[in-house]
């Protein structure tokens, strides 16, 4: 299996820590997000490496990595700056894509790695506890996620009028299968560059976006389902409350610095 790593963004609600270096580079626990990312990965056995960087790629530590610079990151969002890593794009190997400001326990990448589909989705089924940690309002943040029987995304990324659309949270962690990265290469060309994806434009696209498009392509899509193990940071305040909660001993039911 390769790995690419989205690390290209620019982190704005992470300043100042962000001034100077990107947020894969934000330390937790007092090691960078990527390093985590890094561990986890090796462990389990994935050498092929991509990290595909913009804002500050110059302090990304290459530590036998490949580092793609997306040229456009101040432009473009997540889906642009996957494709930027299109030459290893192939069906050699299954592709692990992973956004660069999450961690997560090796459970997570296991669960999605276990998952014998086209494509798999880490989805945390428990995402509403882990919410609440950080917002008072977690329907206003949180995005549509809906399942069928045999555990197929029907959809993704929407606006929630309710909790009942919600059975579940995406992370930022997809497998794609060896057989299917060609096929997502083509799908990715073959999209119509001036229409708009949830109210943005082909070059911000968000990732949820694309996975709903090729589900209505009729794509098989599976949710890879955890319970907590994982993290985001976002902003100063995620970051704060993290650290406080590790120094405390209670961070473990969410996630265990110690296990990544």
């Amino acid at each position: 299996m390769k790995a690419v790593i989205l690390a290209a963004g620019k982190g704005l609600r992470l300043r100042p820590i962000t001034q100077d270096r990107p947020k894969c580079m934000v330390e937790l626990a007092g090691i960078p997000l990527l390093a985590r990312q890094r561990q986890v990965l090796r462990q389990a056995g994935i050498g092929d490496i991509t990290v595909v960087a913009g804002h500050r790629a110059d302090v990304i530590p290459a530590e036998g990595d490949r580092i793609i610079v997306n040229p456009a990151y101040q432009r473009t969002n997540m889906v642009a700056t996957l494709f930027c890593a299109r030459e290893i794009m192939t069906d050699e190997e299954d592709l692990l894509i992973s956004y660069g400001d999450i961690v997560y326990e090796p459970r997570v990448l296991e669960a999605v790695a276990s998952v014998a589909a086209p494509v798999s989705v880490a989805v945390d089924v428990a995402w509403r506890r882990y919410w609440e940690l950080r917002m008072t309002d977690p329907l206003r943040d949180a995005e549509t996620l809906k399942l069928d029987a045999a555990g197929r995304i029907t959809e993704i990324g929407k606006k929630p009028r309710n909790y009942a659309e919600i059975e579940g949270q995406y992370l930022g962690l997809i497998k794609v299968a060896r057989e299917q990265v060609g096929l997502l290469r083509e799908a990715y060309e073959a999209l119509d560059r001036n229409a708009l994806y949830d109210g943005q434009d082909f070059d911000n696209m968000y990732m949820t976006s694309l996975l709903q498009h090729l589900i209505d392509q009729g794509w098989d899509i599976r949710a890879a389902t955890t319970i907590n193990g994982w993290l985001e940071v976002d902003t100063l305040e995620d970051l704060t409350l993290y650290e406080r909660m590790h120094a405390e001993g209670s961070l473990a039911p969410f996630y265990r610095p110690e296990e990544a």
